[in-house]
This record gives structure tokens, sequence and C-alpha cells, in this order.
């Protein structure tokens, strides 16, 4: 059954004439009515307009009546002591039109028309008031009247309020004291409403999900906030313990709210027991009326200061609170504290049929008036609660068939609609059924009509009235809804719709975002990544304008924000591995060269030289830039360093620009000639002569006794057989903790520290070459050199057998700890006992301290040991490399870079490889060539690796950007050994004609890999 609520508020003042006398049933053939309290002359009147009548509103002095078929409605004023009523005045509409429902408030009264046309009029003279044209643009649904204010909710889910606003009852905001001029309540855009109701000077709105909001005045709690300050803009109510609220209905001060199981809780004022408490006290939030709680309540209509409730399953209709005029149908005119059914005489409750009966109840509330009316259901009182225009099976159906297409084409024009469409039944955490979206979406856009429909309807409606201001979740529903829509992912809208959207997420306010981003977090893999590669796929198309205008570089703009904050919810929850946000393109649509210049002109006119480093792109979007494209930003960054040097005190962009091509063929250079048996000696001696000088320069390298410098093939075995001799154990420069694979620096080097100075440079420079060697350092290194804390899982990785032990410390919650570990707060590292703290050799571990004594010791290793070495190490890297681009950078990221890797896939390798024209994949020699490369150990492949090109490691994660070139010099023969040029990976291999001969010649060259001659 239709619940219905119709509160008819006024000036404080008495209703129609009459005390407590029990109304008895008056009767027409097709219905039954009950006025408490009853006059003859009102019942006589009311009486011969039951059968004619679609709705009855009353408020203080007036009874309002609607005609069935809405031709009229007649307005009747009710005088204290009259026991009649005058000569009602009419209003109808204009020719043709009908009246779907009233509403009176104490001054001014509302009429909306059948076909969604809302009409004011003055109370008094019953003149029409004008509105403002933006209603009559509108399909109104619902409205409703305050004492002095009004609210009305349109078809596509925009609520509207105007008139008096003293106590913020419009919900806009102060800014009018009142207003004859409909205003947009703008903080419950997008939230699918239900319904709105009015008290003397609050509002409330009942979202489709069960939600509660309320503003205006709160003297007595009436908002259900848990407090008495007014509120000028919408509120939400907590919720009821997992009661969804289907009814509200408000009072003078005081309001209720039926849920979905029948519930009734009351809240606000109660001086009258109009709450049905037992008591007269104030309620500031909704309280459960416990005296119904065993009865299912079906409908609940307020009056000014007291409160309906029916009980179909038991025929009876409950009143509690004022009973002054006797409108409590008690009898008498006490007030009453607790809901206690109406009656018809003192001893007779009055009481209907069963709800399986042919008739329905509808229960009126007025000023301080009730009435019931008994009506068939054929007569049935008017459905004052319209819905907004949502989607269904039946509608997507009928829009299939093409029928009604204008209508539907409303709800992709409203976020309110389009979010109403896809309720779930248990709304938390999302009020959304995605899948349901998903699959209504796909069906309606597998035909191209409907398609270009919905992408006009985005773009040109819903995308502008986005709620990204709004703090309510169910209103950002829209924006977990729009992404499962394929014209967002067609590549014909990246501009137009994606942007758009992207733009409306940038613009949240960090509490709505983080709405957002905690619904990003709950998504299944493969939806967030179809989710970034949207947003990913959109950055690529806009590139090709990138740098077009300032428009277009806002677009690109906001697509990176978009792809930053998902970004940064896959780091919270790992969804993606990182390289699904690198984009690629970049690398070869961006100009490092210009975006660096222009960075530096910039900042030129606030910072010094030494404080300006890379270009914005990469400084708040690193995440979508692969490793190489950052070590080409350091070397840029180096290159333009180096011309703002050159021009001094000024930086001219011509002057740079005409230069540009050359410089970056022409670094400076700075040249070292070593020795393959004196390796690290001429590497020192050399470095120590540049040690003051700036050696971001181009590094050339040649062996004494081979051939001369090369385009990286003698560079990259250069840092190879450096680091290898500098990182043996036998050395002594880094120590190896028992039974680990990984080194660390001493606690008491044996070489100065200087040494660890150089190191930290050759580093650098082996970085800044773009050269990869083993440098077996735990995560450890990489996290500090980006100033972030060493962790124990690092530690595991340093000293695994250590690691473990501290972690079980850690696990271990037994009684007798002390006794089973007997540790005290001492170190011992590296042939070497510290106290961690002072005296802690005499301090022991227990439960209370171990969490500090593990924190103390990770410290000690990694940090207060090593601090002075450490930061000589650190000092050369960073004078090598731009610190700031070096923090854009991931730990894992920095030491792939660096350290490079050994995750080989020969598969694919020999899958890349190119042939020159002697050659081809079916060649003799080369399919004897792959058949003995696959013969060879794992270490054996390495070494060849290192022949091929000067070193066994890649600093890409696999081998697919890493190519062999077959070639056959002219007049070789099978005596000629392999040759390599390792600068361009290229293998001379002659045309050997027997397996052995292709064996034998592969393993002189392994075991002769090195030197150039």
């Amino acid at each position: 059954m239709e619940r219905r609520s119709r509160r008819k508020s006024g000036h404080d003042r008495r209703s129609v004439a009459g005390q407590a006398a029990a109304s008895q049933p008056a009767k027409s053939p097709g219905a039954e009515l009950w006025l408490f309290p009853s006059t003859a002359g009102l019942r006589r009147a009311v009486l011969r307009r039951v059968e004619a009548t679609r709705q009855i509103c009353c408020s203080s002095g007036r009874l309002a009546f609607l005609e069935r078929g809405g031709a009229g409605v007649q307005v009747h004023q009710l005088f204290p002591g009259s026991d009649g009523l005058r000569t009602p005045k009419c209003i109808k509409l204009g020719k043709n039109m009908k009246i779907h429902s009233m509403d009176l408030g104490a001054d001014h009264m509302l009429i909306l028309s059948s076909d969604g046309k809302p009409f004011e009029y003055d109370n008094y003279s019953m003149k029409h008031l004008r509105f403002e044209s933006i209603l009559q643009e509108k399909k109104i649904i619902q409205i409703t009247c305050g004492d002095y204010h009004s609210l009305a909710l349109s078809k596509g889910g925009e609520l509207f309020a105007w008139g008096q606003n003293l106590h913020g009852q419009l919900g806009i905001g102060r800014k009018f004291p009142s207003t004859t001029t409909p205003q947009i309540v703008e903080h419950l855009a997008g939230i699918p409403l239900a319904q709105i109701s009015a008290g003397e000077a609050h509002s409330m709105a009942l979202s489709m999900s069960g939600n509660i909001y309320s503003w205006g005045k709160n003297e007595f709690g009436q908002l259900g906030l848990d407090h008495t300050e007014s509120k000028d803009s919408p509120s939400l109510i907590e919720a009821l313990d997992n009661q969804k609220v289907e009814f509200l209905a408000c009072g003078g001060s005081h309001t209720a709210l039926l849920t979905q199981d029948g519930l009734l809780f009351t809240f606000g004022a109660g001086k009258h027991g109009q709450l049905g408490h037992n008591s007269k006290q104030n309620e500031l939030r909704p309280c459960l009326v416990t005296e119904l709680a065993g009865n299912r309540v079906t409908q609940i209509a307020c009056g000014r200061w007291h409160t309906l409730a029916y009980v179909s399953d038991l025929g009876k209709v409950f009143s509690f609170g004022s009973g002054k005029e006797g409108q409590l149908g008690n009898g008498g005119t006490r007030d009453q504290l607790i809901p206690l059914p109406m009656k018809v005489s003192s001893n007779e409750d009055l009481k209907f049929e069963s709800h399986t009966s042919e008739k329905e109840l509808i229960m009126i509330a007025g000023e301080n008036q009730s009435i019931l009316l008994w009506i068939k259901k054929e007569n049935s009182y008017v459905n004052l609660r319209r819905t907004i225009l949502t989607l269904n099976e039946g509608t997507v159906k009928r829009w299939i068939a093409d029928v009604e297409t204008k209508r539907w084409q409303k709800i992709f024009s409203s976020p309110a609609c389009l979010s109403g469409s896809f309720l779930r039944k248990k709304t938390m955490p999302v009020y959304s059924d995605l899948s349901k979206a998903r699959t209504i979406f796909k069906e309606l856009t597998q035909k191209d009509w409907i398609t270009n429909t919905i992408t006009t309807c985005l773009k040109d409606n819903l995308l502008k009235r986005l709620p990204f201001h709004s703090l309510y979740q169910e209103a950002l529903e829209v924006f977990f809804l729009l992404p499962e829509c394929p014209v967002m992912h067609n590549s014909n809208n990246w501009e137009t719709i994606v942007v758009a959207f992207a733009k409306a997420v940038c613009k949240m306010s960090d509490q709505s975002l983080l709405v957002l981003e905690e619904y990003w977090a709950t998504l299944q893999e493969s939806t967030f990544s179809k989710l970034v590669q949207m947003f990913k796929t959109a950055i690529i198309c806009q590139l090709y304008y990138w740098n077009e205008n300032a428009e277009e570089n806002g677009n690109v703009q906001a697509l990176l924000e978009m792809l930053k904050k998902l970004h940064r919810v896959n780091q919270m929850k790992c969804l993606l591995p990182e390289s699904i946000f690198q984009v690629d393109e970049l690398l070869y649509r961006l100009d490092f060269f210009v975006e660096v210049c222009r960075r530096y002109l910039w900042k030129m006119t606030v910072d010094t030289l030494e404080n300006v480093g890379c270009c914005v792109i990469f400084s708040h979007f690193p995440f979508i830039f692969n490793n190489l494209s950052k070590i080409k930003l350091l070397r840029t960054d180096t290159l333009v360093k180096i011309q703002v040097k050159k021009h001094k005190h000024y930086f001219r962009w011509a002057a740079v620009e005409e230069e540009r091509e050359s410089e970056f063929a022409l670094l400076p250079m700075f040249t070292l000639t070593v020795r393959r048996n004196h390796l690290i000696e001429d590497v020192l001696n050399q470095l120590s002569q540049f040690e003051n000088e700036d050696l971001r320069k181009e590094l050339w390298v040649s062996f004494s006794g081979e051939i001369g410098y090369d385009f990286g093939g003698v560079k990259t075995e250069f840092f190879y057989c450096l680091f290898e001799e500098m990182t043996q154990p036998e050395y002594g420069l880094f120590m190896y903790p028992e039974g680990a694979s990984c080194m660390w620096f001493p606690v008491k080097p044996k070489f100065e520290k200087k040494r660890y100075f150089f190191f930290g440079v050759l580093c650098g420079l082996s970085l800044f070459h773009c050269s990869v060697a083993n440098l077996p350092f735990p995560l450890a290194l990489f996290k500090k050199l980006l100033d972030q804390m060493p962790s124990l899982e690092d530690l595991k990785e340093l000293s695994p057998d250590l690691g473990k032990n501290l972690q079980t410390i850690l696990d271990d919650e037994g009684d007798n700890f002390e006794e089973v570990f007997y540790i005290h707060f001492n170190v011992h590292w590296d042939r070497n006992d510290t106290d961690l703290i002072p005296n802690g050799s005499n301090i022991i571990v227990n439960q209370t301290n171990k969490r500090d004594y593990v924190s103390k010791y990770i410290d000690y290793i990694f940090n207060d040991s090593v601090k002075v070495v450490y930061e000589e190490f650190r000092r050369g890297f960073y004078k090598i490399c731009e610190e700031d681009i070096i923090k854009l950078f991931h730990p894992e990221e920095l030491k792939d870079v660096i350290v490079g890797n050994t995750n080989y896939d020969w598969k694919t390798f020999e899958k890349n490889a190119h042939y020159k024209p002697e050659y081809d994949s079916s060649h003799p020699t080369i399919v004897m060539f792959w058949e003995a490369f696959y013969k060879l150990t794992l270490e054996e492949k390495k070494k060849f690796l290192v022949f091929l090109t000067g070193t066994d490691r890649i600093q890409m994660k696999d081998l697919k950007n890493m190519k062999i070139t077959f070639c056959c010099p002219e007049n070789w023969n099978e005596r000629d050994p392999m040759r390599a040029l390792t600068c361009f990976s290229v293998l001379f291999l002659p045309k050997y004609s027997t397996m052995e001969r292709v064996e034998e010649a592969l393993q002189v060259a392994i075991n002769n890999n090195r030197g150039f001659g």
C-alpha cells in the first residue's frame, strides 16, 4: 500500500470549530470518513466530496479538495466557532490542463499540473504568483510546502527551493534571507531522490537508497543530526542500524521516519509527546518508537504537534502528541505520550478491515486535525510519489524498439537518474550494481544510433553536471558508473568525454576524492586495469597536440592527474605492476630538450642555477616514464646545465637551440686511458685529477695496447671489469655477511674514505652512460639514496640468517621470552661489538622493548655503523647524477638501471636476431650456431654476452630489446674466429660448415672475451 503523509501547518491558531467530539464514520457508497475533531457542518462538507476527491489537504484554517480527475481545487476557509463552511474558492488551471497534486503552507499553496508544471497561489487572495522560467522548463514530479518555503523535485532529479530562508531551510546557504526565484539545492546534486518533505522551517529529503538529508531550523533537534545548530545546506543523517528508510514525514518541529521493516523512528520537538517515547523531551537523533516495535507500521502522517501511525495487520491507527483540539481521537483533549489506538467512542477502538480488503486507508494530519478516509482502491487516492527517470528492463526494451526515446535520453543527461537506475539492494560499500550497469550498457550500445545518442547526452549534458563538489558517496556513484559505459572507451571520445570526466575528478575536494579512491581500491584487477588503460590511451591520443596550445596541454594535464590518482591507489593496494602506468610514447613524442629548457626559463627567475632541475612533467608524473626515459632526462638536464653555464648570466633560447644538435653529439668530454692489469690503480689516479671538476661529461675510455675509443662497447666492458675487481671480497672495499650474497659498507674500512667517494662517482658515471654492472648491493642502498628508511626485510636480504633471527624475536609471544633468548641491547656485526644504547650490554631484551631492540639493530647496520663511508659514496654518486631526477625513481627501478638484472629470455633473444643479407634464420651455419648456443651452460651463455656486448647484465626487464645481428664479412673462411662489435651487438660469424667448428669457435669466444684489437 502506498504510504502517504501530508503535514499541513500554518499560523499558530486553532483550526476548525468544535471540541473533542469523537467522530462517527460518515459513509458514502464507496468510502467511509472519520474526522478528529468533528463538526456537523464540516462532516457534511467533506462527505459530499469524498467520492469526487483525488486529494485532501488541511492546514491552519484551510481545507482543500482536489477534484477527482484533476479538474480543479476547492479551498475552504475554516473559522473558530463556526459550525459550517463558507463558499469555497475554486482554482482551475488553463484549458485542458489537469492537476496532479497540491500542498498547503501557512500563507501559500502549491499546485502541480499533470504535465509537471508548478503553480503557486497566495492563501488569502488565491492570487496566482508567477515563477521565473526555471521551473517552467522542468518537469516537476513532487512538491511540498513548509510554513513559508517550498520544495520541488524534477523528473531529472534536481531539487529546487524558494521562499523564506531565515533558518537555512532552502539548503542553498545564507546568501538570500528569502527568494521568490527557485534555486537548485546544489549539495544534493547527483543524488537520486525518492521523496521530499518540509516542516515549519526545516526540510528533509529521502534518497532512493534510503539515506536521509536534512537542513533548516534545528532548535529542537528536528534535523536528527545529534545537535541543535541550524544547517543552511543538507546534511546526511547517520544510518539507522542497517534499517532502510522508505518514507519520511515532517511535523511542525519534529520528524518521523518509516523503515522498510515497518519500524517507526521519531526525533525533534517532544513537548506534547509527539515523538511517542513516553516523554516530553526533545530527541536529537532518530529514536525507535518502542511501543510500536512489535507491529509493522505501514503508514505515517505528522501534524504540527501530533503523529499518526497505521498498523494494517491490526487494522488500527495509533496517535500520539498534542490532543488540544481532539485530533488524537482519544475522546478528550489531553496530550498522549505513547501511541494508542484512535477510538470511535470512549470504549471502542477504531478498527479497519484486514489489509487484504478491497479498500485502503488514507491518513491526513493537519495543524490540529486528523482525517481518515477508507476508500475503494479503484477510487484510489492520488499517487503523490512520482519517481525520477530511471532505466529498467522495460525502458531498455522500449528504447531498443525506438519507443519514447526522447524521454529515456534524459537518463543519460542526469547524474541522479543514471545513478538511480542501478541501485543495488544492499548498498554498502558501493550503492551501484556495476555488473547490472555493465550488462545494460553493453546491450544498449549494440545499436549505433543509441551509442551516438548516449555519447551526445554525456558530452552535452551529464558531464557538465557531474557533482564533483559533493561530499556524499551516493552522489559520486556516477563517477563509478561512467567508466563502465563503452562510449567512454571509444577512441573518438577521448577528448570530448574522457578529458571532461578527468577534469571533473581533478576538481574534487580531498574528501570526495577519498571516496572515489576507496572505491577504486575495491575493483578487481581486470576492471582496474581497464580504467587505467582508458586514461592512458587518452593521454597517447592527446600527445599529438602536445605543446600546441594551452587548452590541449590542459587536457593532457588533467589526464595525467587522473592517472596519478590511480597510481596512488595502485601503490597502496598493489593491484597492477608499475609498468602498466608507463606511457612509452612520451619517449618519442616529448621533446626532452625543450621541456628541460622550459623548466630553466621558468626557474631562472626565482632560483639559482644549483637549485633548478628536471622538467615539470617528470617532477609530477614520474611513474609514466620508463627507466630509459629517466636516464635520457638525466643526460638532457646535464646538457642544458652546460649550456646555461656557457651562456653565463643569461639564458637565450635561440643561442641554446642553435647549438642543440652539436651539443648532443659532442658533450664536453673527459678521457680515461687504463691498463687492464692495473685497472683500479689507473682509474683512481686519473679520477683524483678531476675530483674538483664537474664530471657530468661524456666519458671516453681506452685500454692501453688495444684499439681506441668506440661507440660504447669499450666503455661497457670498462665498467664491467672495474666493478668486478672492486667488489671482490678479497679486494676488501666492502664486507660480505656470512652466508650472504650481498655486500655492504664495512664498519672499519681498510681504505681511506675518499675511495668510497670515487666508487660513488663511478656508479654515477655508469648510470649516466646507461651501463650496468654487477654491484651486489641490497635494495637498502637504493632506498638510502632516495632518503627512504631500510627495513627488516632489507636486512633479510643483506643477511638472511640475522634477519630470520630478528623476525623470530618479534614473532615470539611466550612468557619465558627472556629465558629463551637471553639477549641484550648490543650487537655483533662485521667482527665488532657495540652497545645499541648506553650500557646496552647490561640491559636485557624482553617482550616490552624487543621492537625497539630490532629497530635499533637495523638502524645500526644500515645507518650508524657506516655513516662516514656511506656519506662519501653518496657524495660521489650525486656529483654525477642530478638528485632531483634520481628521486623520480623507485628504489627497485634505481637498482634495475644501475645493477641491471639477469632475467634472461634466450628464446626471445633468438627470435629478435637480425641477419645481414648473407644470412637468414634457416642458413645451416645459423642453425648450427643456435644449436651449439643452447648446449652452453648458463655461465657460458653469460660469458658469450660479455663477448658480444661487454657485459652479462641487462638494463631492461628482459631480452626483448636486446638484439644480436649476424653478418659474414667477405673473404672470411672457416679458419677465422668469431668476432664481435660490442657497441652494436654485431657478431661476425664465418660460414662454418660443421658443428664441431661452430662449437670450437664459440668456446674460443667465451673464454677469450676480454680485449679489443
